[in-house]
């Protein structure tokens, strides 16, 4: 087999790119990043005011400097701003320089041609944030998580993205390999002095410690489960009043068998079951009433509902009058959830005049059914399928894959070196297995890399990023 020799650009190179979005606008920002960004930038960048230059060596901790860009075939100065950052308090880690200026294309196509010509070197793609990370500025789930954020398409994707960039996976998994290394610690220093009669740990405590890693990764796992990511079955969640037929709509859709009950709040938790919906595998989820809630536990089972339909793919509005919100109404659930809304007008099977007629400015139901007729029920889960099928893939999928995959490896060989320790085996193998892991996590967050894992991930970032 043939394997690809893979080289990172240069680090040392100066860069330059465009990093606001192409085409016309208001402002445009050029950035630069690397040894010589102040030095090039002073080529064409004439500060406002004083003798009309500036030194590209001075220790000038200014943001922002007014001034002019000045660019060959071009009559007029260019207004802009230059902003200064030095090494290695910026986000590369280098000197970095942004010149903002008119979001003119032709004029700023010129402007990078001539930083080019000063001597900069056009970036490639996720180049900036690749310094950021061989600068240890970011780790390599933050570096994923910065991607995520530009290619975020709704709000629930995007507040995942910045929880991932802000170390909502980077911390913990710090914490625990700390305390992983520690316990490996230990366990060589026992094996450095098995002729000393000298225990710095009992296998009790290394099992329990062990146990202890294995619980902590498997509850990371569980958050990245609980993300909209490939493999994870589309989620449907069914929300409504009280003894508006939720629970009976989910047992005929799921085949389960949740309490039924006609007093209201019968439904306290959160019930799911995965079942087959015209060929799709799905999580149904059937959530407590939406009503005041009147004590504590009615008070967590409204949270736990509403958290639920936050995360959800679909989200089945059931109400068995089928005079639901219009989506543009604050307190309907488009206006909290990104998720697909289908409104199902439930108990369809009642005579007609137990529904009144609807309100004005009410919202029609987009199906109803009936679980004692069956008589709508096929219809809803068409619906449903095709509303599936329109659901866009998160942008965070690649990284969490990748995040999941090193975790469960993680997961195995501590639980290898768990059995390993109850078996009473040598030493040596419980420790190799802790070392198996540790470099797993390693991975996951730079500590351990190669470069074309880091081409892998950097080369699907935009230019400019």
């Amino acid at each position: 087999m043939a394997f690809e020799k893979v080289d990172l650009p240069d680090p040392e190179d100066t860069i330059v790119a465009l990093s606001s979005a192409p085409g016309a606008g208001t402002r445009a920002i050029v950035r630069l990043s690397g040894p010589e960004a102040h030095h090039i930038t002073a080529a064409i960048f004439r500060p406002t005011g004083s003798d009309g230059s500036i030194s590209p060596t001075q220790a000038d901790r200014r943001r922002v400097i007014p001034g002019s860009v000045f660019l060959q075939g071009v009559s007029a100065p260019l207004p802009a701003w230059l902003y200064r950052f030095f090494a290695p308090r910026s986000y590369t880690g280098q000197d970095m320089a942004e010149i903002h200026t008119l979001g003119s294309p032709p004029l700023v196509e010129q402007l990078i041609a001539e930083l080019l010509r000063a001597g900069a070197r056009a970036a490639r793609p996720g180049e900036f944030t690749l310094r950021a990370f061989l600068a240890g500025k970011k780790d390599l789930a933050q570096a994923e998580a910065i991607r995520a954020v530009i290619e975020a398409d709704d709000q629930s994707d995007l507040q995942r993205a910045l929880q991932q960039l802000a170390g909502g996976l980077s911390g913990p998994l710090q914490t625990l390999r700390d305390d992983l290394l520690n316990l490996l610690a230990d366990l060589e220093a026992n094996l450095d002095f098995v002729d000393e009669d000298i225990t710095f740990l009992t296998p009790q405590e290394a099992f329990q410690r062990i146990q202890d890693g294995m619980d902590r990764l498997q509850g990371l796992l569980q958050q990245l489960q609980g993300r909209q990511v490939a493999g994870r079955l589309p989620r449907i969640v069914l929300v409504g009043p009280p003894n508006a037929g939720k629970s009976s709509l989910f047992n005929a859709l799921s085949g389960a068998q949740a309490l039924v009950s006609p007093m209201p709040g019968t439904t306290r938790d959160y019930l799911t079951h995965c079942c087959n919906l015209e060929g799709v595998r799905v999580e149904l989820v059937d959530t407590a009433g939406w009503q005041p809630a009147g004590d504590g536990i009615e008070e967590q089972a409204q949270h736990l509902a509403r958290q639920a339909a936050e995360h959800a793919d679909v989200i089945l509005w059931c109400d068995e009058k089928g005079a639901f919100l219009p989506p543009d109404h604050p307190q309907s659930p488009e206006a909290w959830s990104s998720a697909i809304v289908v409104r199902v007008r439930t108990k369809a099977d009642l005579p007609t005049d137990t529904h009144p007629s609807l309100t004005a400015g009410a919202w029609p139901a987009d199906v109803a059914c009936s679980v004692l007729s069956a008589e709508g029920l096929g219809p809803l889960r068409l619906l449903l399928r095709e509303k599936l099928a329109t659901r866009p893939p998160s942008s965070l999928a690649p990284g969490s894959s990748r995040c999941q995959h090193h975790l469960e490896a993680a997961v195995r060989h501590l639980q290898a070196a768990a059995e390993q320790i109850v078996a009473q085996e040598p030493l040596e193998f419980p420790a190799a297995a802790l070392r198996a892991a540790l470099h797993q996590l390693g991975e996951l967050t730079g500590v351990v890399y190669t470069n074309e894992l880091l081409d892998r991930i950097f080369s699907r970032f935009c230019i400019g990023k």
